[in-house]
């Protein structure tokens, strides 16, 4: 009897046992499958919040350049919007009413990829302070800026970066033969524009402060925003929830030549 109730007592450890086991592998084949379902998707294991937040910034920039490039009269130059090296809007900066003149909001950045002419992933920056020249009394600006040169978007990667009465900025021409015509654009390493109560126009920036928003940055892509724009992600690997500023540059933008494509 006492040999009968230790063989039951065995072998329902080893069943035990066994069942423990396949648990474990089993909850280890899951996690597998969640880390290698984040491989090349940034923004596979980032929280809802953070991701709803990256896609609206994203979706609001490409709302901004689509309705001022609706109006090819008094729209960006596509010639001009070809030729830059990178590309900000931050649409509905709002006036801070707490700093004199100051405004405040938030916008992305989109680079052209060296290799292949395509606009990267949009990196999250905020813009602050400063008066956007004449349209300083309207409740929210759409500001858009054009980066020309690697010296430019070198700067826009600062850590901070103001915008003051260098030569090296200039008040972007508007229209379908702007861009041919103004020598301005020459020397300029960025062009600004800003677009407050229907009203689009080259705008006269002053004092106006652009930061990386690295939170965001970080939680979305898991990099700075310098990374994100230096070390470019593919545009085939881009996140679905952020693609909207970039596809609405190709739209609108010459497509430029790269060295392959000559």
């Amino acid at each position: 009897m006492r040999g009968s109730r230790k063989r039951v007592a065995v072998l329902t450890t080893l069943t035990l046992v066994l069942m423990l086991g396949t648990t474990l592998a089993t909850l280890g084949s899951a996690t597998a499958q969640r880390r290698g379902s984040t491989r090349g998707n940034p923004s596979a294991s980032v929280p809802g919040k953070r991701t709803n937040d990256a896609a609206r910034h994203s979706s609001a920039a490409a709302r901004a350049l689509t309705e001022v490039m609706r109006v090819p009269d008094k729209a960006i130059p596509k010639e001009l919007l070809g030729d830059a090296e990178a590309v900000a809007v931050f649409p509905g900066v709002l006036k801070a009413a707490f700093i004199v003149g100051g405004r405040k909001g938030q916008g992305v950045v989109s680079r052209r990829i060296p290799a292949t002419g395509e606009w990267s992933a949009p990196a999250f920056f905020n813009v602050s302070g400063g008066s956007f020249g004449p349209q300083i009394g309207g409740t929210k600006t759409d500001l858009v800026l054009l980066i020309m040169n690697e010296e430019g978007l070198k700067g826009l990667l600062e850590d901070k970066f103001e915008i003051g009465g260098e030569a090296g900025i200039a008040a972007g021409p508007v229209g379908r033969t702007a861009g041919a015509s103004t020598n301005v654009t020459l020397d300029a390493g960025i062009l600004t524009y800003s677009r407050s109560k229907g009203a689009f126009i080259g705008a006269s920036l002053k004092g106006v402060a652009i930061t990386p928003d690295n939170d965001l940055n970080e939680a979305f892509y898991g990099k700075k925003a310098s990374d994100v724009l230096s070390q470019t992600i593919r545009p085939s690997s881009i996140p679905s929830s952020v693609r909207a500023f970039p596809l609405a540059l190709s739209r609108f933008s010459v497509v430029r030549k790269t060295a392959a494509s000559r």
